[in-house]
């Protein structure tokens, strides 16, 4: 009979979500045969043994690797903010922006087959991935990466782990390390107010017809004059105008000096910004919201109903 090591249990519990003892004994049954085994558990368990994979992972981190002109961000994601702190799960993920700097993966999958060991784990980065949610016992994928190898300059900046910053340029050092941390803060969406996407724009003028509509009913409600369509139209355009210019890295003013803009600090230092990439970790998920109190409210509920 194959012998039934612990890495194996571990792997099988990262699949299935079933409990060891139970991964054990169907690696035992299965006489060490590792899809066997997974389809004794989900025999034996039903839907309970897929349970991790669809679990949501909206916490986790964003890590960078440089060297040179080339390098790469990703978003490695978690359920909770527990196993952020956690040395296998970052070790992985430091790793994994490694790999995509040096081997430039065509996505999630490619990525997860390159070859890499960790903990016991191996020989792929999806098999340490697996490993780890059977050691750990929670849910992780690889959500997002960008490589960059445009020849240019690469300047990075992490605000903790949560938020990340890549900016391609040429020029000065210290101000494209500037510009990444006031991307970090500001959130610009663009590089100018050309680059703006045209659903925003399309979305931010639509409200600003709403609100003026709705002042216009005000004024009508209160007995006011109402503005021409002329007045309206040049509001409405005037509102989007201002919104271009929060929204895009250029016009916005520089954090460490609200006097000039980003493009005139850019400007004055000798520095071109051709490019930026900022995750935020999370940015987009759906979280699951526990509540607590209304749990508990219904399983007192059904205790009383089947009393």
């Amino acid at each position: 009979m194959a012998a039934i090591t612990a890495s194996m249990v571990a792997e099988l519990r990262g699949k299935t979500d079933a409990p060891m003892m139970e991964c054990k004994r169907a690696l035992t049954e299965a006489e060490g045969n590792m899809e066997k085994a997974e389809e004794l558990l989900r025999v034996k368990l039903g839907n309970k043994a897929g349970k991790a994979s669809a679990r949501i992972t909206s916490e986790g981190v964003v890590t960078c690797f440089i060297d040179g002109s080339t390098g790469a961000m990703i978003e490695v994601n978690c359920e909770t903010d527990f196993v952020t702190k956690s040395d296998g799960f970052l070790a992985m993920a430091t790793a994994a922006a490694q790999l995509i700097a040096k081997n430039d993966p065509a996505d999630v999958a490619a990525l997860g087959a390159l070859a890499y060991s960790q903990d016991g784990f191996g020989p792929t980065l999806e098999d340490v991935r697996k490993g780890l949610i059977g050691k750990i016992g929670e849910n992780m994928s690889f959500r997002r990466f960008k490589r960059f190898a445009s020849g240019a300059k690469l300047a990075s900046y992490l605000h903790g782990t949560r938020i990340g910053v890549v900016v391609e340029f040429d020029g000065d050092d210290i101000a494209a390390k500037d510009v990444a941390m006031h991307v970090a803060a500001m959130k610009p969406v663009a590089l100018s107010s050309a680059d703006v996407p045209a659903e925003l724009v399309a979305k931010e003028r639509s409200l600003a017809a709403a609100k003026a509509a709705d002042d216009a009913a005000t004024a009508v409600a209160a007995g006011k004059p109402v503005q021409s369509d002329e007045i309206v139209a040049k509001r409405i355009e005037g509102g989007v105008q201002k919104f271009l210019k929060e929204v895009s890295l250029f016009n916005q003013s520089f954090v460490k000096n609200d006097k000039q803009s980003v493009e005139q600090m850019l400007k004055a230092t000798g520095t071109n910004v051709k490019a930026f990439t900022l995750y935020v970790v999370g940015e987009g998920i759906e979280k699951k919201v526990d509540d607590f109190a209304a749990e508990v409210a219904a399983t007192v509920a059904a205790a009383q109903k089947g009393a």
